[in-house]
């Protein structure tokens, strides 16, 4: 069969591309939610984390310790089968509650790291000179973390969006169950798989070109002022 045809068969047939965008938005869905709360969550912990409370940083660095030890797989039909097994919660909802604990503890890690790494010394210059505490994580430590933890964020939001590729074992039609349905619908596996790793690629490049982007922005932030 031609390539065209072939082609015809998967993506259009049937209205094949409306239910490939319906997984598309789902996937999306899912992340986007993902990582806000799971960013939201990862800054509380690490909070925590580094508090010098022992009541409150050995949970904090027990639960990173889980939760980014443990398979996402496993992790989202625990939830699923186990936790909410009874609950009136969506499948989608979820997901995102899967997913948010598990960038969590990443994002935590992220940014413990990132603190650790800033100079100290600055902040110490800043106090000196009357900044208050507040001002002087705001305008020393703050930007230092952003530019340190920038890149391995970057790693993780492509990670979270090739982790909810699992999803459709809890009966979610993201954009890789969609795939599947349509290879097996067409029988044509090889083609299907390949054009929705393009997609899955596509969008791991549009997290790269924003953080290109915000990076382009910040450096011309600093060179006007």
């Amino acid at each position: 069969m031609p390539l065209d045809q072939i082609l015809y068969r998967i993506l259009i047939q049937g209205g094949s591309y409306m239910t490939i965008l319906k997984g598309f938005n789902a996937t999306l869905h899912i992340s986007v939610l993902s990582l806000i709360f799971g960013t939201l969550l990862g800054a509380l912990v690490c909070m925590l984390r580094m508090s010098g409370v022992k009541a409150l940083s050995i949970p904090a660095k027990i639960y990173i310790v889980i939760l980014r030890g443990s398979p996402v797989l496993m992790l989202l039909m625990l939830m699923y089968y186990g936790v909410f097994a009874r609950s009136s919660l969506e499948a989608s909802t979820i997901a995102v509650i899967t997913f948010s604990l598990n960038v969590g503890a990443h994002v935590a890690e992220i940014l413990r790291a990132s603190l650790s790494a800033t100079d100290k010394g600055q902040v110490e210059a800043a106090r000196t000179l009357g900044f208050s505490a507040w001002q002087a994580f705001r305008l020393i430590t703050l930007p230092q973390v952003v530019r340190i933890a920038k890149p391995v964020y970057q790693s993780a939001v492509v990670n979270l969006i090739q982790w909810t590729s699992v999803v459709g074992y809890v009966s979610i039609t993201d954009l890789t169950r969609v795939i599947n349905n349509i290879a097996s619908r067409t029988m044509q596996p090889m083609i299907t798989i390949i054009i929705g790793m393009l997609i899955y690629l596509a969008m791991a490049y549009i997290v790269h070109g924003l953080f290109a982007l915000s990076d382009y922005f910040q450096n011309r932030k600093e060179a006007l002022s």
